[in-house]
């Protein structure tokens, strides 16, 4: 029969699912609905008297008064929103602001408003309730639960308490989780990641951990630690009912089999797509392929065209419009104050009833690997000033994740065809890791944490990459060499042409 969380949690996944099931049959509508009660409320509000959006009545109506943004456009406002003044973005101040890590702004500061923070919430219990109603597992409400995230101590910016996203939804742990839930208090807010996964080790390690969540990199070094202490063949034998893994932010894909490795047998796997903006798909656990795009969750999206994300007048699809196997650009308008939001991600749609989507990468040209969201005006920066501390003059390079090395941890390796080589290459790596950390605050993290090795340069042969582009036939011309990818396709091409 199970224990008491057990047997409650049937009622509660089946009056979720049911739930779930209404909107589900009607999202299109639904996300009129919500472009309508947006508009509304925010018409008095600072952006929505500049632009009109109290006469907004259609999707087409919103195109034409709201342009698309990036953090870079918005920024004037959002710089008002964090300098005290209240009703910019949406009525009153913001609950709080989502630390990240931006792009060629330093810092962003994401607005999570009192309407918006419930959904973030509902949103990850409805995706474990749905995992719970179709798998019939509920046996995981009643062991621990751990979860490897951010630190939940945050820090003033004026009067809103400010903070990663992660360590914000560790304030909102339902009453009757917290006595299952890992780590402690004390341990989460351990800064230093290497010295907090020791301490979760040593608190877990005799527990009965039967759900764990966090990016895949992390818990792969968990799991590696615990070993390690504990002596164990595998994690099974130390943890014999775990029986779920939640995931979501990095692709799980290159790392399944070392988790599965790790853990001793395969782990029912929980795909969720959060983001600082709102949280907008899981896995609902249909068996279907994809995930559900959560429709009713105080979002309006828009989908543009990937070929047409940089055009003067893109093409912006409400959910109504999209079509299967099409890339799309994903634009968010929020209860929290983000309008046509561009978030940076490419989706694909693989059904349209009811809508489920995969994430299919970003906009530009990133790598992800262990959740680092490296870009490449990032490495193109670091890669200059390595060269003025160390003279050296690069031809070209690329960057790729090297996930599985034969040795040591994972990194990004470089490959470099040099005109002039610097004389010490571990040197240079570490001017290039130095820059790059100083760039990107979750580089900077992972390195910090040891979760990722110090980077790898691979001198290639100064006709390297244009021997490659001659290859797959884009040699010349407007053809361009990504300065960076999340995958090992031209790592791969170029590792054969070593020096």
């Amino acid at each position: 029969m199970g224990g008491l969380k057990e047997q409650l949690a049937r009622p509660y996944a089946w009056w979720v699912h049911r739930k779930n099931q209404k909107w589900k049959s009607r999202a299109a509508e639904v996300q009129h609905e919500w472009l309508l009660k947006l508009c509304s409320t925010a018409a008095d509000t600072r952006f929505g008297k500049d632009h009109h959006l109290k006469d907004v009545r259609t999707p087409a109506d919103f195109a034409q008064a709201v342009p698309l943004r990036d953090y870079e456009k918005l920024r004037a406002y959002v710089d008002r929103m964090v300098d005290g003044e209240p009703d910019v973005l949406w009525p009153g101040r913001p609950l709080y602001y989502a630390k990240t890590s931006g792009t060629t702004s330093g810092a962003k500061y994401i607005p999570i408003s009192r309407d918006s923070m419930p959904f973030h919430i509902s949103a990850a219990k409805d995706a474990l309730l749905e995992y719970a109603y179709h798998s019939n597992n509920y046996d995981f409400v009643g062991g621990k639960l751990i979860f490897l995230q951010g630190s939940p101590e945050m820090s003033p910016t004026r009067d809103v308490q400010t903070g990663r996203l992660s360590g914000i939804v560790a304030h909102y742990v339902p009453s009757y989780l917290q006595s299952n839930r890992l780590p402690s208090w004390e341990t989460n807010c351990i800064e230093d990641w290497e010295q907090k996964l020791r301490a979760i080790v040593q608190e877990t390690r005799s527990q009965d951990m039967r759900l764990i969540s966090g990016i895949p990199p992390w818990v792969q070094m968990y799991f590696e630690y615990l070993l390690e202490d504990t002596g164990m063949p595998d994690i099974q034998s130390l943890f014999p009912r775990f029986s779920l893994f939640v995931t979501g932010g990095v692709n799980y894909q290159p790392y399944r089999a070392s988790i599965d490795r790790l853990v001793g047998k395969k782990i029912d796997m929980l795909e969720t797509y959060p983001a600082s903006e709102g949280f907008i798909a899981y896995d609902d656990s249909s068996g279907e392929e994809g995930l559900l795009l959560l429709a009713d969750q105080g979002i309006f999206y828009e989908f543009i065209p990937l070929e047409e994300v940089h055009s003067e007048n893109p093409t912006r699809l409400p959910l109504s419009d999209v079509q299967t196997g099409v890339r799309y650009a994903i634009a968010m308008s929020t209860n929290a104050g983000l309008w046509s939001y561009l978030i940076g991600d490419t989706v694909e749609f693989v059904r349209t009833s009811p809508f489920r989507l995969k994430v299919t990468g970003r906009v530009a040209h990133y790598i992800s690997a262990f959740g680092e969201h490296v870009i490449g005006s990032e490495v193109e920066a670091a890669m200059k000033e390595a060269c003025a501390q160390s003279g050296a003059v690069p031809v070209e390079f690329t960057v790729a994740p090297q996930v599985a090395p034969e040795s040591g941890p994972p990194h990004h390796e470089w490959f470099v065809a040099f005109e002039q080589t610097p004389d010490d290459l571990l040197s240079f790596g570490q001017h290039l890791d130095k820059a790059l950390s100083d760039k990107n605050s979750y580089y900077a993290d992972l390195i910090e944490g040891k979760v990722l090795g110090p980077c790898v340069i691979r001198e290639v042969p100064r006709d390297a990459f244009a021997t490659y582009m001659k290859s797959i036939g884009k040699l010349g011309g407007q053809n361009k060499l990504p300065r960076l990818s999340n995958d090992r396709k031209i790592a791969d091409a170029l590792s054969k042409m070593l020096n």
